[in-house]
């Protein structure tokens, strides 16, 4: 993923960015599980994103967000709105393998939608934070992470 900016240097970045890496293998994982018509598989694999993404995304609309929010009101919102986009479609496998059977191609095309909003955060989310949060607005992003954990193991992989 990106390294340009220098906002990886950041630990609150670090960890969004390396639950980000962890996603896009986790997509990689369901792409091959739909592949050979795995739909058990690439249900488990959903639960496991939700997992990776849920301290994620607390980090990012409790924390990041809104310190970003009052100069980028319209990108924070949309961002928030594919948030939930994609937590909806994830959900339905929460309990299990969902029995609808169109549900493999929204779970893909979710997916795809994950990737792009990936791409915005790094190329654009994080280095924009970079630029405009002062020490204190950080703080509250740490103490945000400090109180949700991530679902990542330390070596970077998905618990």
């Amino acid at each position: 993923m990106c390294e340009y900016c220098g906002c990886q240097t950041l630990p609150a970045i670090a960890t969004l960015t390396a639950e980000h890496d962890a996603v896009v293998n986790l997509i990689g994982d369901v792409r091959a599980a739909h592949s050979t018509g795995d739909v058990p598989r690439m249900a488990a694999t959903a639960r496991r994103i939700a997992a990776v993404l849920a301290p994620h995304t607390e980090v990012e609309e409790g924390g990041l967000f809104p310190a970003l929010a009052q100069e980028f009101p319209d990108q924070i919102a949309a961002l928030e709105a594919e948030h939930r986009r994609i937590e909806a479609v994830l959900h339905q496998a929460a309990a299990g393998t969902p029995t609808d059977p169109s549900w493999p191609e929204q779970l893909l095309e979710a997916l795809a939608m994950l990737r792009d909003h990936i791409l915005k955060e790094q190329d654009g989310v994080f280095p924009a934070a970079l630029i405009s949060l002062d020490a204190e607005q950080w703080e509250a992003v740490d103490a945000v992470r400090a109180g949700v954990g991530t679902a990542l193991s330390p070596t970077g992989r998905p618990r």
